[in-house]
């Protein structure tokens, strides 16, 4: 009975040290959110402020953007993690529209971005950016990570009486670089010494103390704009309700729906290859979508997901929604309340967290895999990095991708190829093998010796597979040419599918037990397995 008693009393200590370790770990995580949160909104101060100035409007419409665009999809975005805000892609499409129409336009703007965005993701059109191969990828990092560098150098500038802007030169300059290594040395040297502050934020700590202790005069958040202000009111676009108003905005409406989606997708894929996560991209939509919806009516400029400001968070120890949650609501604080303490960080410092960032995020492997990899994949990396940098994400995707898949068309149509051999029967057997599309067509019908066939000719396509109409069409051309020549075709190994759409050459088919049962141009993000077996 005394043993029975110890060793429950035991197993009560054992429990009761694990319910104390696991709550110590809890709120070890919430703590490390938070802060990460902290760290996210005190870069994302100078980084809505310049991109309204950008759009050519006022900082508070950016600021507003930033914190609702952030707050509702760090609540039900598609990917924990994830910071959305105002960001460069965008703003640089608005500024045609406010001047040219004004902001209550840009605001009616985004709330229609945001309906096609909700739109899109009904549609699920978010499953096609499976469709974005590898090289596409890194040079979209590389390309944002040169845009990031590239987008702080003004923060080396300086206005002078008459407003222009200057290059910083000599003492002021040098401080100014100074303070900015110093901060890039912080966050390398503090995940040595301890994790418990986010290195990036021990980073803005400690320069930010040491210049307003020693009062060193540098560029501030103040030199920017001032960004004290209240809570986001609800405002009605006052634009005209007609048609004339629809015609204005939509191109723009449509543009920076795309642009969004395409930057939030791949941030959402390369947020998910750090964390581990999968999936996700029709919920991106949904909650982007909303994100604008709203903010258009609170007199936000509208945003979508920042890669750099994703960085930041997933590198701080950011993986729940707590972090982007908390980096909202913190960037609301600075606003209302917060507004002198923030305006009072020196440039310097936030300048040195996104060079850090810029390090972080460029894909630096790809440099040292250029003469290993396909040179194809060198040529479509090194597109999409350059019009990221010299025009905009959503150009630079779409054209990697065409690039990509013209490639890879061309590569499949010099694959298709037919072994030939006679068999006891003296009847001549083509084993086509390689996929039959309309890239591949032409050299399909270079394959075969219409004149010196023997009278029966089988085509057997086990090894192969028709993939669209100009295929069909091919098969149907060969069949013609064989029955003007009067020799008897047998087509062997079809799917039922391209037996049905075969008007002239599908009593050719001789069917068998092994006949795969694939679709023509189906898709292919269907459920394996949903039109029966396959070859």
């Amino acid at each position: 009975m005394q043993k029975t008693f110890k060793e429950l009393s035991q197993k009560i200590s054992d429990s009761e040290l694990q319910f104390s370790n696991l709550k110590f770990s809890s709120l070890l995580k919430f703590k490390t959110e938070i802060l990460a949160g902290l760290t996210v909104a005190l870069a994302l101060v100078p980084e809505a402020v310049s991109f309204s100035f950008v759009a050519g409007v006022h900082p508070l419409v950016g600021l507003y953007a930033a914190f609702i665009v952030g707050l509702i999809t760090a609540l039900i975005g598609g990917r924990p993690g994830m910071i959305s805000g105002a960001t460069g892609a965008l703003a640089v499409v608005m500024v045609a529209l406010v001047s040219l129409h004004g902001v209550e336009y840009l605001f009616a703007t985004v709330v229609l971005m945001g309906i096609f965005q909700i739109t899109a993701a009904f549609l699920r059109l978010g499953k096609f950016i499976r469709l974005v191969p590898y090289p596409v990828m890194l040079g979209f990092v590389n390309g944002l990570a040169i845009v990031i560098f590239l987008a702080q150098m003004s923060q080396f500038q300086t206005t002078d009486l008459s407003d222009s802007r200057q290059w910083m030169e000599g003492q002021t300059l040098l401080v100014m670089l100074l303070l900015v290594i110093t901060t890039m040395v912080v966050i390398w040297v503090m995940p040595k010494i301890t994790t418990i502050i986010p290195a990036p934020l021990a980073g803005i700590l400690f320069v930010a103390t040491l210049v307003i202790s020693l009062d060193i005069d540098v560029p501030r958040v103040s030199d920017l704009a001032s960004i004290k202000g209240g809570l986001p009111t609800f405002h009605i676009p006052l634009v005209p309700l007609n048609t004339e108003t629809f015609i204005i905005i939509l191109p723009y409406a449509l543009i920076l729906a795309t642009i969004g989606l395409i930057e939030s997708l791949l941030t959402l894929n390369l947020v998910g290859d750090i964390t581990g996560k999968i999936g996700g991209a029709s919920q991106e939509c949904v909650a982007q979508g909303i994100a604008n919806t709203v903010t258009g009516f609170f007199s936000g400029m509208g945003g979508c997901a920042m890669i750099g400001q994703s960085m930041i968070n997933v590198k701080s120890g950011g993986r729940t929604r707590i972090s982007g949650i908390s980096a909202s609501l913190f960037l609301l604080l600075f606003i209302v309340v917060g507004s002198s303490l923030i305006e009072q960080i020196p440039l310097a410092a936030l300048v040195g967290v996104m060079f850090m960032v810029v390090i972080g995020t460029f894909a630096w492997q790809s440099i040292m895999v250029i003469r290993r990899i396909p040179m194809t994949d060198v040529v479509v990396m090194l597109i999409v990095t350059a019009v990221t940098v010299i025009y905009d994400l959503a150009i630079a995707v779409i054209c990697g991708v065409i690039v990509s898949a013209l490639a890879y068309a061309w590569n499949n149509a010099v694959r298709i190829r037919g072994n030939v051999k006679v068999d006891d029967d003296g009847n001549t057997i083509y084993y086509i093998e390689g996929p039959l599309f309309f890239g591949s067509v032409q050299g399909f019908s270079e394959i075969f010796n219409l004149d010196t066939d023997t009278d029966i000719v089988i085509v057997d396509f086990i090894n192969s597979r028709i993939v669209d109409q100009s295929a069909l069409q091919a098969i149907e051309d060969l069949a013609v040419k064989y029955k003007k020549r009067k020799k008897h075709l047998q087509l062997r190994h079809l799917s039922t599918d391209c037996h049905s759409l075969l008007r002239k050459a599908g009593q050719l088919i001789v069917d068998a037990d092994d006949d795969p049962s694939y679709g023509v141009a189906v898709d292919y993000g269907v459920k394996p397995g949903a039109f029966g077996k396959t070859h």
